[in-house]
């Protein structure tokens, strides 16, 4: 198990950014570097759902929805994963989650509230 502090959630409206932190303090540098990150979103009502991942080798993959809006990368020197949103759009309000593991994810943040308003 990873432990994960997000942050950065807030309340922002439309066409605004955020950007989501995921630290993973207490992880020594092969397990962060040998891990895939992972960011979901759950809305309320709504199943969870992928937002966007960085494996790692590298490669990151998004949803159709954010593609174009949203960035994910990291930061391995400070155990961090972000996740850079612009242009938010109200039906991005959600509860975001980061999580981690090896080719899937075993390991999930606490979550923090994006609020989009129109």
């Amino acid at each position: 198990q990873v432990w994960l502090v997000e942050s950065g959630g807030g309340l922002v409206q439309a066409g605004g950014s955020l950007r989501l932190s995921c630290a993973a303090p207490r992880s020594i540098l092969s397990t962060f570097s040998g891990n895939d990150f992972y960011w979901y979103r759950q809305a309320p009502g709504k199943q969870r759902e992928s937002v966007a991942n960085s494996t790692k080798d590298g490669i990151t993959d998004y949803t159709d929805s954010v593609k174009g809006r949203f960035t994910i990368s990291r930061d391995t020197r400070k155990r961090t994963v972000y996740l850079q949103m612009n242009n938010l759009k109200p039906e991005d309000t959600a509860v975001y989650y980061c999580a981690t593991g090896r080719a899937t994810p075993t390991s999930w943040g606490q979550g923090t509230q994006v609020t989009v308003s129109s």
